[in-house]
């Protein structure tokens, strides 16, 4: 038996070979996008152009060089299936493929989520994982190559008839279009064509950056002066809410609706027994899935900011641009962020205006971690108004307050409290056991009840804390930040998210009358959609004029 298994072991590691390249160079990485219904199987009934084009190679090199050729073409497959690994991911996550040239802080940002929810031992253990899987994969089809390699050279007859009956097969497929899978015809070039968008990519993502700080530089409110500033908002204090992750999706997916309707129903019900009005609208968000400092960058600048290098520059000073919070301070408001999220100094505050910031340092937290997020909504307002909107004789306020609850993982999930309860947070320790990630991550079911019902609770602590402490002269402009991630939103769900503005002044309301924005919370599939970098100009343009003149 042993002499058996001995004998069969050559065949088995060609096999074996053989279906390891195979696998790198057909799977497509739309596969980590699936649709109902899609047939996986089609993912690998497909034949590769490139594992053709590699036999003949080997036939047609001189001997001496079959062996680093077959290493070098293995070695490059072997980074091309890494960056189809990258590319399910960030499609999975972002619904975009990887940026070769301008995405790579992104992986940092992983790092710090990793960190944030699992511990730093968890995230440096995710680092060593990749870079070892990522070494190990590249090495493994290099071996795969080489090892079919010397098939080819021992059976080079069969391999000679074999190639072109292959590139005849494969013309025939192609031009008939036989498709199993979605996007990848059984005639395969995927790797190929991935490996040539890849490289096309590099310089449009150079000119990207000359293209965009050019753009940048032609601001047409950077010379506004003061006195013509937002006059239609003057004594009154004004708060930016941004839900986090609260997508258009929540509102449409039968089941999330069910579950996050109601709530806003009953926060609408609320602000307007309290003297409040709402009107709402879509934004279409320049983000996806994650990456929410692109949406805030894209918000505040009036510029679609869609990946990190954009950003980057952008708060670096590209064009000097007048963000909606300098607008207000250059306007006499005072500039405050609250910023849960944050747990180191912020740079880019100067950028965008604030002259204090808040965050989960000095917000006075001392309750339990809630997923990623540092505290629940509840607390960060509830600070807030203890810290800076209660402050005596202060002058009219300009407020950014990041709502982070409905922040992925979505476990576990604080419930709301009586603004009497909340304290310094210790209350909360009780809630941390409501609901693990890895019982809420078990099906997409619950994926979705419980990111709708984080959804729900932010928006119902932003609009409780308004009618509990709000003044008359209050103005809230409330929008989600981006759609959650495919899992949740759906794989071919749009970028667009929920935004409202919430007053008690009509007047308010009337500067955006021609906007056609719908009264209350919950706008339907027939409200109007601004893209997110068209905000600003809109919001400045509506509020420049004095109260009680007409905006057009």
């Amino acid at each position: 038996m042993t002499n058996r298994l001995r004998s069969m072991l050559p065949v088995t590691l060609t096999v074996l070979a053989a279906v390891l390249l195979f696998v790198a160079l057909v799977v497509p990485d739309s596969i980590g996008r699936l649709r109902p219904g899609t047939w996986v199987p089609g993912a690998f009934l497909r034949l590769p152009i490139e594992g053709i084009v590699a036999a003949a190679v080997l036939l047609i090199v001189p001997e001496r060089l079959r062996r680093p050729a077959a290493i070098t073409m293995g070695a490059g497959i072997g980074v091309l299936a890494l960056l189809k690994i990258i590319n399910i991911g960030f499609l999975n996550v972002l619904a975009r493929r990887f940026d070769l040239v301008l995405d790579w802080p992104l992986f940092g940002d992983g790092f710090n989520y990793v960190e944030e929810t699992s511990g730093k031992p968890a995230a440096v253990a995710a680092v060593a994982g990749a870079i070892v899987g990522g070494l190990a994969l590249i090495a493994a089809l290099a071996w795969a190559m080489l090892r079919l390699s010397g098939y080819v050279a021992r059976h080079r007859r069969l391999a000679q008839r074999a190639v072109p009956a292959g590139i005849a097969a494969w013309v025939a497929l192609a031009l008939v279009g036989v498709t199993l899978f979605p996007y990848a015809p059984v005639a395969s070039d995927t790797t190929a064509m991935m490996a040539r968008n890849t490289l096309a990519s590099i310089p449009r993502s150079i000119q990207d950056q000359r293209a965009f700080a050019a753009e940048a530089a032609n601001d047409p409110f950077a010379q506004v002066p003061a006195g013509q500033l937002l006059r239609a908002l003057r004594g009154k204090d004004v708060m930016i809410g941004v839900v986090e992750s609260y997508g258009r999706s929540a509102l449409e997916n039968p089941k999330m609706a069910a579950i996050l309707n109601p709530a806003l129903d009953a926060a609408n019900a609320n602000l307007e027994a309290d003297g409040f009005h709402a009107r709402s609208g879509f934004l279409t968000s320049s983000t996806y899935g994650g990456g929410s400092w692109l949406a805030h960058a894209s918000f505040q600048s009036g510029m679609w900011v869609n990946q990190q290098q954009r950003y980057r520059q952008l708060t670096a000073g590209a064009g000097n641009r007048l963000t909606l919070t300098r607008a207000f301070q250059k306007a006499g408001w005072h500039t405050v962020g609250i910023e849960p999220g944050n747990k180191h100094t912020w740079p880019e505050k100067d950028f965008y205006g604030y002259e204090e910031v808040w965050d989960s340092r000095n917000l006075g937290y001392h309750g339990p971690q809630f997923g990623w997020s540092s505290m629940p909504d509840q607390f960060t307002l509830s600070s807030f108004q203890r810290n800076v909107y209660s402050r005596p004789d202060r002058g009219p306020l300009l407020s950014e307050v990041t709502l982070t609850s409905s922040h992925t993982p979505w476990a576990p999930l604080p419930k709301m409290i009586g603004w009497d309860q909340v304290g310094d947070g210790s209350v909360y320790g009780p809630m941390v056991t409501n609901g693990p990630i890895s019982e809420t991550w078990t099906s997409t079911g619950k994926v979705r009840t419980a990111y709708a019902t984080s959804v729900g609770y932010s928006v119902t602590a932003l609009t409780s804390w308004a009618t509990k402490y709000g003044s008359d002269d209050l103005v809230i402009i409330m929008f989600g930040d981006h759609q959650a991630a495919p899992r949740v939103s759906g794989v071919d769900a749009s970028h667009d998210v929920p935004i409202s503005i919430i007053s008690k002044d009509p007047a308010v309301f009337d500067r955006i009358a021609s906007w056609g924005w719908q009264d209350g919370l919950r706008p339907d599939e027939d409200a109007p959609v601004t893209k997110m970098d068209a905000f600003r100009d809109k919001f400045l343009t509506a509020y420049a004029a004095p109260a009680g003149s007409k905006s057009h």
